[in-house]
């Protein structure tokens, strides 16, 4: 603000809701008298430049929005906590508190009958019009968010410091896109793996006393497009008979070929286990939920050729959903991805997990690659 009257609605309440955690906020600069601005950033999981966008009312409306409703949160999960009283925190054998496990099966269950509401596990689901916000922003609440922790904390950790799932909490996003073309009835579908983000934390089970697992929830939001040319898939392949895709097609952005429509986008919950040991980090896992988006109807018409078209080609993604499309998260084939540090101690942001798979179509297996990046690291520290 630094003197700007001008302040939004949206942005006051944002600045009005922080002073309740905060206390009272010094307009002349932009800070909490009680709390640095860093130090809040980090309590609301935000990165400074975001919440910097935010203080000084430059953030868009939906950010304010999101941020607004994730506040408001946690003042509900305070007041909670106030009127519930302390938990006792007793001990368990491997020194973790009763108090955490329970937080961490209550958060678990709550991520999952969520994910559960929005997707319906049961039953894909199709629809005309969505808010594509609501899917994920859940699951970001659920970790970002300082009254709800999964994390398993530095101090937790056994005296020797050997908990290798320490390092690996915190999000990861997808690293690069990408494509492979899949078997229907008809050539021309093509599945896009666009965005993937996974909110990472130590697996708190017996089995797990070794700090040598670690689970990741993950939102997914992905395409389906149409080849106006209807290829068959081994044309996209290196050769033919081969899983290998062609580098051309790898690297091909589809939205820039007239040949190529999106039909739909794919959103996607997914529940993974993840393993370390010494041949690299394990990945298994399965969709919780997922439901299809369809682009309107009269985007659609614009870049076809007919109407009767557009209702096979809907009817055909329609048929998709019915099959809950499960090759297209479960990792029917891949190798263990490579650790990313020999220490586990030194894995930091930046760091990836790049795991091969393989992926079966019809009587086609097709080779991709899934990469995650470590884009915000709960524990920076190295514990000693």
């Amino acid at each position: 603000m630094n003197g700007n009257d001008s302040i939004t609605p949206l942005h006051l309440k944002f600045i009005e809701l922080l002073e309740h955690l905060y206390g009272s906020f010094d307009k002349e600069k932009n800070k909490f008298e009680s709390t640095s601005n860093s130090k809040i950033a980090r309590d609301l999981f935000y990165s400074d430049s975001q919440f910097s966008r935010l203080i000084n009312g430059t953030a868009s409306e939906g950010e304010f929005k999101r941020a607004i409703r994730n506040v408001e949160r946690s003042l509900e999960l305070r007041n909670y906590k106030s009127a519930e009283g302390p938990a006792p925190a007793v001990q368990t054998k491997t020194g973790q508190p009763v108090f955490l496990w329970i937080l961490t099966f209550l958060f678990a269950a709550a991520t999952m009958y969520l994910a559960y509401v929005y997707f319906s596990a049961e039953n894909t689901s199709t629809v005309e019009v969505a808010e594509t916000d609501t899917r994920y922003e859940m699951l970001q609440w659920s970790y970002e968010n300082k009254y709800i922790n999964p994390y398993v904390k530095l101090r937790e950790l056994p005296d020797d410091c050997y908990y290798p799932c320490y390092k690996y909490q915190g999000r990861w996003s997808l690293k690069k896109q990408y494509k492979i073309p899949f078997f229907r009835e008809r050539n021309g579908f093509h599945y896009v793996a666009r965005e993937a983000t996974m909110y990472s934390n130590c697996l708190v089970a017996d089995r797990n006393e070794e700090g040598e697992a670690f689970e990741g929830y993950e939102y997914q939001k992905h395409e389906i497009w149409y080849d106006k040319r209807e290829m068959p898939i081994d044309s996209f392949l290196v050769t033919a008979g081969s899983t290998k895709i062609r580098p051309e097609y790898t690297n091909a952005e589809l939205e820039e070929d007239d040949n190529f429509v999106k039909i739909a986008y794919v959103h996607t919950f997914f529940r993974g286990e993840y393993t370390i040991d010494s041949s690299g980090v394990h990945r298994s896992g399965k969709v919780i939920g997922r439901d299809i988006e369809f682009v309107p109807e009269e985007t659609l018409q614009a870049s076809l050729s007919s109407e009767e078209l557009m209702g096979e080609l809907i009817d055909e993604v329609n048929a998709i959903a019915q099959n809950r499309l499960e090759d297209f998260s479960k990792p029917i084939s891949c190798n263990p991805a490579k650790l990313p540090r020999e220490d586990f101690h030194q894995i930091s942001e930046g760091d990836e997990l790049n795991f091969s798979c393989q992926f079966s179509t019809g009587r086609f297996l097709v080779d991709y690659n899934k990469s995650y990046e470590l884009d915000y690291q709960y524990i920076t520290n190295v514990c000693r």
